[in-house]
């Protein structure tokens, strides 16, 4: 143990929660097969850890003492309930064989012996999480909850629903998972890739709802998309030779980087053509070009679709003028995309870069055509993208009737404030206040 100051000791305890709740809930869930004990033991552990480690020092190895500290929590529970007599003997039969760095369980005990490869536990918690026999928003919640360490409230307010509702969905989440007996385990082969899509999934949902709110009077929610990444770095750094997982990566910090350009200084959205690009996090972009470079480098024909997103964003990235942007250069991704993964609003930004690469009318058409199949009837960002199309060709009256039915349905007030701006910016009239 090393002495801490009280600023350096809370920081200690935060860095650990970062990168110590995820090992320590998948091993004492491995061990026990019950979520909210495992879940209440680790969050008892990281209490205990802010309450002893201003007096006793930080400990040099956090990730051990917690575990300890949990399993012990773990056995206190146990032995009052009655049950898993056999594991816990297991368990305090295990304190007097543990050493620095030992493992602690007794299934890990025999798996070192043997020299067998183990599979992270983490790795086996994000599958388990985001199985599909789970409803997509139960998968959302479970990770952030159990793979993340985000409180039930917390996950709660970003998702804009009661307390009492987010803890119903995670309550029956678990249930699921114990009566469908859903396995603790990594799939494999095919199994595996396509339930790694699933997973990337969930992730780019968490994020997507950082990045642009679906309802309410905030535009971001940075904590978010902030745990995305986090999330995204780990199944990165447990599976690093898969390349849509490289690429998850990338585009999600390519676009975070953007955050603190995307809203002026009252909230309001700042388009991509108008932000200031010297408050583009540098430090993040070359992390997210880092990523792609390194894919380029070892996998140069997997292009799935996260990549192939991350791509277009690196074009952006790239370019230090809006105007220097290589907007033939999206086109091409996005077909690329289309051919991978057809959805209309894939074929809307396609349209949207065919009009910015200079082809106005052709994109004002693909978007009419996609106006017509019904398909993205209700969805603010097609007339707002149609509006935008028609200003830059100086149909100015045809413009403001799709501004004015895309302030119509605009989820967001930040969103509605922009296009109202928009619109009066075509009249040459001062936007009304909105409150």
């Amino acid at each position: 143990m090393t002495g801490a100051d009280p600023d350096g000791v809370r920081e200690a305890v935060d860095r650990a929660y970062r990168e110590e709740w995820t090992r320590v809930v998948a091993t004492l869930i491995r061990a026990t097969g019950d979520w909210d004990v495992a879940e209440d033991a680790a969050a008892d552990a990281f209490v205990r850890a802010a309450e002893r480690w201003p007096g006793e020092g930080v400990p040099r190895n956090p990730g051990a003492w917690l575990t300890t500290v949990a399993r012990n929590r773990v056995l206190d529970v146990l032995r009052r309930r009655g049950v898993e007599v056999g594991k816990v003997r297991e368990w305090m039969a295990m304190d007097e064989m543990r050493g620095p760095g030992a493992p602690t369980d007794p299934a890990d005990v025999v798996a070192a012996r043997s020299g067998a490869a183990e599979i992270d536990d983490r790795l086996r918690l994000v599958f388990t999480c985001a199985h599909p026999a789970l409803p997509l928003e139960a998968r959302v919640a479970l990770t952030l909850r159990t793979v993340g360490g985000l409180e039930t409230p917390e996950i709660a307010r970003a998702f804009l629903v009661p307390e009492a509702t987010m803890a119903q969905r995670l309550v029956r989440a678990k249930r699921k998972i114990r009566n469908a007996g859903i396995p603790y385990r990594v799939p494999e082969g095919d199994e595996l890739r396509r339930r790694l899509s699933g997973v990337l999934a969930v992730l780019m949902l968490v994020h997507n709802e950082g990045y642009l709110a679906s309802s309410g009077d905030r535009l971001l929610r940075l904590d978010l998309q902030e745990e995305a990444i986090r999330l995204a770095r780990l199944v990165v750094e447990l599976m690093p030779d898969e390349p849509e997982a490289g690429g998850l990566l990338a585009l999600l910090l390519l676009q975070h980087a953007r955050s603190a350009a995307r809203v002026d200084a009252s909230g309001d959205l700042v388009p991509l053509d108008a932000q200031d690009r010297t408050r583009w996090d540098a430090a993040e972009t070359a992390q997210g070009l880092a990523v792609l470079d390194r894919l380029d480098a070892t996998r140069p024909a997997a292009a799935g679709p996260y990549r192939l997103q991350a791509e277009i964003q690196r074009e952006h990235a790239i370019a230090a003028h809006a105007d220097d942007t290589d907007w033939p250069a999206i086109v091409r991704r996005y077909d690329a995309l289309l051919a991978l993964t057809p959805s209309p609003v894939i074929e809307l930004n396609r349209a949207v870069a065919l009009g910015l690469a200079g082809r106005a009318q052709a994109g004002l058409d693909e978007l009419e055509r996609l106006e017509a199949s019904g398909s993205l009837d209700g969805y603010h960002l097609l007339p707002a993208a149609q509006a935008d199309l028609l200003r830059r060709r100086g149909r100015a009256d045809a413009a403001a009737a799709r501004y004015r039915r895309a302030i119509e349905l605009a989820p967001t007030e930040p969103e509605r404030r922009f296009l109202t701006r928009r619109l009066a910016e075509l009249d040459g009239r001062d936007a009304p206040d909105l409150g």
